[in-house]
């Protein structure tokens, strides 16, 4: 019997994009199932622009909903980018026509994906994002397919890369925030505008997908509660490494009676945690089960090869008819999640003082703290050469977030405090 030939329509033809169509040149064969894969059109913004493919033999579109209602277009894939704009008016046009979507734009999903999930369950169009969340590390398919004899109760890791690499660089080479991102944007792993990225706001993106893969609810990214790297000073690298942690970009979300608390945060991980262990580009996420217990998964996040086989791996199952609610509910029944008030939240944390070199600074810190309901677990006072104050650095017990800030606030008020104080949150994983 001849194989099937499913004709595949590319939008977006950046570090993804080349990565895709060279590996379907090399293997339109890869499917398990058999089929062949090809490539019958595709869009960009420039189609000048050098690449490393040759696409002179490739029907060009100009426009990618063209692309994407095309009926040479079996399978639309969207790799633009973008919450809104030509990504979702593209994969919005080609689910309205009943074809399967699969892209690696998280913010699409994680903004509108329960809209998008209805539109595709009704017209039963799969729409699939495994390259969304962990690049070529398969999350997604952990959680929508490995998972679903579980009840997660918690998923949480470092889920960019670019902000583990600035983390990992700082600390290594001794060099500040601002000089690391520089070469991080010389060397591509940042871009020009790397808000999204140190901001937290792209593993906001992540971690609001995974949530919503966890626990069968509609993703809620306007829930989470976000900061970025950007106030991560090297004094706090390096002190946090004195007292045996290391800091990371860690975004997780839990799950209790009261809803679920979706954070993106630097945190401190034990120099011994995977978390602490996960350098350099890597992402790296736990998965906490009431049967299965805690499953660890790592690798890279990123790049034109593990992405593009993500990617491939969702074109694969589109072409062995693989059908499945786009979240763990059909999406009528999708609902956003309770968000948790933060400040009810417990847990341990740092906090970094500047101080007077005085008598009784250090005694009337902790007795602030006492006052405030704050119980100190560590303490460390090291002095830092031409250095306004005396840093002092805190580990606590754990304690509700909204007690821990207002302490900050009374400490902050005391005459010997120069700065205001440096909060950092322990991981709880």
């Amino acid at each position: 019997m001849a194989q099937k030939t499913w004709r595949i329509g590319v939008a977006g033809l950046g570090t993804v994009g080349a990565g895709l169509l060279t590996f379907l040149a090399e293997r339109p064969d890869f499917a398990p199932a058999g089929g062949r894969a090809t490539v019958t059109g595709v869009s960009a913004r420039s189609r000048s622009r050098p690449r490393p493919f040759d696409i002179s033999n490739l029907p060009w579109f100009d426009d990618p909903v063209a692309l994407a209602n095309s009926p040479e277009t079996d399978v639309f894939v969207e790799l633009i980018g973008g919450s809104d704009g030509p990504a979702k008016a593209a994969v919005e046009a080609a689910l309205r026509a009943g074809k399967p979507v699969v892209t690696a734009n998280k913010a699409l999903i994680a903004e509108h994906g329960a809209d998008l999930a209805a539109l595709a369950e009704a017209k039963g169009a799969p729409l699939l994002f495994e390259a969304a969340v962990m690049g070529g590390t398969p999350a997604v398919k952990m959680l929508r397919e490995a998972m679903v004899g579980d009840d997660v109760k918690s998923v949480a890791g470092i889920l960019n890369g670019t902000c583990n690499y600035i983390l990992t660089e700082m600390e290594a080479t001794g060099r500040s925030f601002a000089e690391v991102l520089g070469e991080a944007q010389r060397l591509g792993y940042a871009e020009a505008d790397p808000t999204m990225d140190v901001g937290g706001f792209d593993a906001a993106h992540k971690i609001s997908i995974l949530a919503a893969l966890a626990f069968g609810c509609a993703p809620n990214y306007a829930a989470a509660e976000i900061e970025g790297i950007e106030g991560v000073d090297l004094l706090d690298i390096q002190l946090a490494r004195d007292l045996g942690y290391r800091i990371k970009l860690v975004a997780s979300a839990d799950r209790s009676p009261d809803g679920v608390l979706v954070r993106v945060h630097p945190s401190l991980a034990p120099l011994a945690h995977p978390l602490a262990q996960a350098g350099g580009a890597l992402n790296a996420l736990f998965i906490e089960g009431t049967r299965i217990g805690r499953i660890f998964i790592q690798g890279p996040g990123a790049g034109s090869g593990p992405t593009a086989a993500a990617v491939a791996a969702d074109i694969a199952d589109v072409m062995t008819g693989a059908v499945r609610p786009v979240f763990q509910k059909p999406a009528t029944d999708l609902k956003p999640f309770t968000p948790v008030d933060p400040s009810k939240s417990l847990g341990r944390a740092y906090l970094r003082l500047s101080v007077k070199d005085e008598p009784g600074v250090i005694a009337a810190v902790t007795e602030t703290l006492g006052d405030a309901g704050v119980s100190i677990e560590s303490f460390l006072q090291k002095p830092v050469e031409k250095a306004d104050g005396v840093p002092i650095v805190l580990t606590t017990h754990a304690v509700a977030e909204s007690v821990l800030k207002a302490a900050i606030e009374r400490i902050a008020a005391l005459p010997a405090v120069l700065d205001r104080p440096r909060l950092l949150r322990i991981a709880r994983i």
